[in-house]
């Protein structure tokens, strides 16, 4: 033993003797694994952290290495930075130890010291690794404690001897991930894979939990909330009791045996014991009620879509309330009533304190039951009898409790109620996906009662909720976060003949500011009157922006918000210059606000599926001016999330006498990257030079456009720029190709860009080529484009297309 000791360090010294010549960080890291990692599995370029030692899965070791002489707490600050923004939350197996090294030195330390670190509040997390700033290098030299290091050069023997006592396997077990409010649901995720096929459920009984609302979920916050495996909150629906769970449900009808009262494992508990080895629990006490609270969000995410638990921000619950003390006074809650008919678990009722004058109703008696059981731990201030499940949406009113009936009952009571509500507001198809939810809406009685009044406009779950308040409480009140959409859409203009009522104010905020809202469009907290009943127009609101962590917000401004009749819209306009003549292309055409901007193009081959569901429309020489000014007016404005909403709609007749305009549009729409013509699907009429202005090898096809182009003589300096660099372009395209056989005369620009840049494996067009000059010509063009785009935008409003 002595011997292959002796042979070890022998063998290890030359080795690290070796390091301080490596320029390479790579080389350096194989070179650290061959001398002192051998009998481990060693990952050397996972592209989060540089080194990661495991044996049999169980991760020892993370560690960040520099080729260079590096302070240790620069290394070990851009570990924690790296760890934070990519691995702490993930829910993956921790290491026991944390560890850096360079050429000339290694130090660790267990991963439990850096815990102070990850906890500090004034620690910027968003810092890049590679970047990081003396500040941050000097907080965790400040806050990181008890590190161990070594130097290469005198320290081999104590290096292998701290690595062999430490990194045993099985002792990993003593290290655990904490849980917090960032990662209980993403731990979820792991805990139905691993956990929940193994708990003894029949599908007959599943299935029964499942219609009285209780599902996975209420199993994990079982086991979250535990602590010896035993759940410490008993006012649960499910509870943990050592080795099995026992349900707390009222409803014994659904349990046929005592027996289904005690629910255990179909394995003796082994998968649950082997996946809370990883995790602390339960997590720290700061967060249990907001566990328990987001349940919501422990559904997967089509089901969580479809009912829209979106849970509103606290910034804007504060801000909507600051809304309505402006609107209805600073004593309002002591002179309103206020009910929230789909309330989840109370979030919006955060922070309104006069109980009972507020009632809140649910569609899930679960979310009943939390908010019950957080009234009893004197979290929530609600009355008990004033919060009850209730579907909204299909339920019969005299179904509510009587204290509310009584306000609803009462016309001088009913004018002072406030329906105050974050009703489901997803799109009714997901961009991308098939699916629909005029399917789950049809199922409402709602949408079947009032579907001469929504129009197209049923789709929307939100709409439901409005057009019921509207026919059932006809001189209430409305306080509701939702999209913009049955202000400005043209999807409601049937349902804006029917909603009169007085627009008292609101604001927007970005929409992705919301839980599991990604998109990037307005949501509008607005204020109605229902008892005056006046058409829609236009409302103005205020625009709040939030700081990234959602603690304060700012006004930047305000936004109108216009209503459109029917016949009022872009495509109406189009419409009346749809020509069957002879055709140069097609224009797909959809929607009629930004966020379907990116469906409009010029293509010379439609698909089947845009036939079939008359998306194209023909272009002529008859009608490629009002199709150019189509195609510049929808892309010559960047889409912002305040924009996105905003409807293109049928212009003044101003235009008509504009041809500088015209031809603005014309030039924006023939060198716009959403012209996508090309030869190869039938004869190119695009090219707007003569053969020999760009020196091509041969003539062209098609004269149509260069011929067109002569017959508009005013073009401003802005289109001749982007005309200018067009052709240069072109030119330089001709200018390469070397021979005939290869030389695609009747390349359109779309073509051309394919040419020099190809496509990846996955068939996309890539962003570059490798051809310099042609990058240089192309960018030449985009900015020229931009300039073009600048000097068209203001024509947008002036002529109508757009109102501000």
């Amino acid at each position: 033993m002595g011997k292959q000791k002796s042979l070890f360090m022998h063998r290890t010294t030359t080795q690290v003797k070796e390091f301080v010549k490596i320029k390479s960080e790579h080389t350096l890291r194989l070179k650290v694994k061959d001398a002192f990692f051998a009998d481990y599995s060693v990952e050397v370029e996972d592209e989060r952290v540089d080194f990661l030692v495991y044996h049999e899965n169980e991760p020892f070791l993370w560690a960040e290495s520099k080729a260079g002489a590096t302070d240790i707490y620069e290394m070990f600050a851009q570990l924690l930075l790296t760890i934070k923004q990519q691995k702490i939350d993930s829910g993956e197996y921790l290491p026991f130890y944390l560890g850096v090294f360079d050429k000339e030195k290694i130090a660790f330390t267990e991963y439990h010291n850096a815990l102070e670190v990850f906890n500090l509040n004034d620690f910027n997390w968003k810092e890049c690794p590679s970047s990081v700033s003396k500040e941050t290098v000097n907080k965790v030299a400040r806050h990181l404690k008890n590190i161990v290091d070594y130097e290469f050069d005198n320290d081999v023997a104590e290096i292998a001897e701290f690595i062999r006592t430490n990194f045993v396997p099985g002792n990993i077990g003593t290290v655990k991930s904490q849980i917090n409010k960032r990662n209980f649901v993403t731990i979820y995720d792991k805990w139905v894979r691993e956990v929940w096929p193994s708990i003894d459920l029949s599908d007959n009984i599943r299935k029964k939990l499942k219609r009285m609302g209780v599902g996975d979920c209420d199993f994990y916050l079982a086991d979250l909330l535990s602590e010896n495996n035993k759940t410490i909150r008993d006012k649960l629906n499910i509870v943990l009791q050592e080795y099995h769970y026992k349900s707390k449900l009222k409803e014994e009808e659904y349990f046929e045996e005592h027996a289904f009262r005690e629910i255990y494992f179909n394995d003796n508990g082994e998968a649950h014991a082997r996946f809370w080895a990883r995790y602390e629990r339960p997590p720290a006490r700061e967060y249990h009620d907001y566990i328990v609270e987001r349940r919501d969000l422990l559904v997967p995410r089509n089901v969580r879509e479809r009912k829209g638990a979106f849970f509103t921000p606290p910034i804007w619950v504060d801000k909507s309330q600051e809304y309505l003390a402006k609107v209805f006074g600073e004593h309002w809650q002591k002179e309103y009533y206020v009910w929230d008919c789909c309330a989840g678990t109370c979030n919006l009722l955060d922070g309104l304190t006069e109980k009972h004058r507020i009632w809140a109703s649910t569609i899930d008696q679960p979310d009943v039951d939390i908010v019950h059981d957080a009234i009893r731990h004197g979290e929530i201030d609600l009355l008990e009898s004033h919060v009850f499940r209730f579907d909204f949406l299909n339920d019969d009113f005299d179904k509510l409790p009587e204290s509310l009936r009584n306000i609803i009952n009462d016309p001088e009571k009913r004018k002072k109620l406030i329906v105050y509500m974050n009703p489901p507001y997803a799109e009714a198809a997901n961009h991308g996906s098939r699916s629909n939810k005029a399917q789950v809406t049809a199922r409402h009685k709602t949408s079947e009662q009032y579907k001469h009044v929504l129009g197209r406009g049923i789709n929307e779950l939100f709409a439901n909720f409005f057009v019921r308040i509207h026919h059932l409480l006809p001189d209430a009140k409305i306080a509701s976060f939702s999209t913009l959409k049955y202000v400005n859409s043209q999807n409601f203009t049937k349902f804006r003949e029917h909603f009169l009522a007085e627009y008292k104010g609101g604001f927007v905020c970005p929409a992705n500011t919301f839980d599991n809202v990604t998109g990037k469009f307005p949501i509008g907290f607005l204020i109605w009157d229902m008892s005056q009943k006046k058409p829609i127009t236009k409302v103005k609101t205020d625009v709040l922006l939030s700081n990234e962590d959602l603690t304060s917000c700012r006004k930047i401004g305000t936004k109108t918000f216009f209503a459109t009749k029917s016949k009022s819209f872009i495509i109406d306009w189009l419409r009346t210059f749809f020509d069957d003549g002879d055709r140069i292309g097609y224009m797909r055409i959809q929607g009629v606000d930004f966020q379907q901007n990116n469906t409009i193009f010029i293509t010379g081959k439609p698909s089947d599926a845009d036939i079939r569901e008359s998306k194209i429309a023909t272009i002529t020489a008859k009608n490629i001016i009002e199709m150019s000014i189509y195609l510049a007016v929808r892309h010559c404005i960047e889409p912002t999330w305040l924009n996105n909403r905003d409807q293109f709609l049928h212009p003044n007749a101003r235009y008509t006498t504009d041809k500088e305009f015209q031809n603005d549009c014309l030039i924006y729409a023939l060198f716009h990257q959403q012209n996508r013509i090309r030869r190869k699907d039938g004869k190119n009429h695009w090219i707007p030079f003569t053969a020999k202005e760009v020196d091509a090898k041969d003539n062209f096809h098609s004269t149509f456009m260069s011929d067109f182009l002569n017959t508009r003589k005013k073009l401003s300096k802005e289109a001749k720029a982007v005309f200018a660099t067009g052709k240069a372009l072109w030119k330089y395209y001709h200018q390469t190709i070397k021979t005939a056989r290869r030389a695609v005369v009747d390349a359109s620009l779309y073509e051309i860009r394919e040419y020099f840049k190809g496509r990846d494996e996955k068939g996309r067009m890539k962003t570059k080529a490798s051809d310099e000059r042609f990058n240089e010509l192309d960018a030449k063009l985009r900015s020229a484009l931009k300039v073009l785009a600048l000097k068209i935008q203001p024509k947008v409003y002036e002529y109508g297309f757009l109102r501000k």
